[in-house]
This record gives structure tokens, C-alpha cells and sequence, in this order.
């Protein structure tokens, strides 16, 4: 096993244990605010560079963009659907509609030659 991935692992468990200790303690906007900082992103983007240089480096960076609709879904099926029915409802449904809305656009992308 490569242990540069070993140490992926533990920056990435590291990032979710902060988030979810946050989160825990009823600090829903700094959980959200280090979930989404830059500096993971910036790592990735740093980590797939330094392993295959700038076209992997942007196609990843387009792919985020491209798919943040289907995350915004996600979420938003979460915020609706929580209160209403629970966690593993909502989860579950916002999970499907990720996948759903992830592969449409994929197929769009292919299809408009983006």
C-alpha cells in the first residue's frame, strides 16, 4: 500500500472528526464553515496536481462545479425532509436524488461536449 493514501485517509478523518465535534456541540455554522473551507479543496486540488499535473487538476475543479447543483439537491432535500421524517428518510432521499441529478448531468455533459 502507497502510504501517501494512508495519509490522505487520516487528513480526510481528521476533517470529518473537527466537523462532526462541531456540529455536535450545536455549532451547525463553523461544522459547515470548516466542512466547506477551501483548504480541503485546496489540498485536493494540490494532491491531484502534484500526482497528475493540470488537466486532471482542472477537469476535477470543472467537475465540482458542474455537479454543485445536484449537491445543493442533496442538501436541500435534507433541510425539507428531516423534520418531517427523519434522519434516514431524508438521507436516504437526498442521497438518491445526488445520484439521480449527478448522473443526468453527467450525460448532459457528455452529450453537450462540455
Amino acid at each position: 500500500m502507497d502510504l501517501k493514501f494512508l495519509l490522505y485517509f487520516i487528513i480526510g478523518g481528521l476533517a470529518v472528526s473537527i466537523v462532526t465535534y462541531l456540529g455536535s456541540h450545536g455549532k451547525g455554522i463553523l461544522a459547515a464553515f470548516v466542512a466547506l473551507f477551501p483548504a480541503v479543496t485546496i489540498i485536493t486540488f494540490y494532491l491531484i496536481y502534484l500526482n497528475s499535473g493540470v488537466e486532471t487538476t482542472l477537469s476535477y475543479a470543472k467537475g465540482l462545479l458542474i455537479l454543485t447543483p445536484a449537491w445543493l439537491l442533496y442538501v436541500g432535500v435534507i433541510i425539507v425532509m428531516l423534520p418531517r421524517y427523519g434522519f434516514g428518510a431524508s438521507i436516504l432521499s437526498g442521497v438518491l436524488l445526488y445520484i439521480t441529478a449527478s448522473l443526468l448531468t453527467y450525460e448532459l455533459v457528455k452529450y453537450l461536449k462540455i
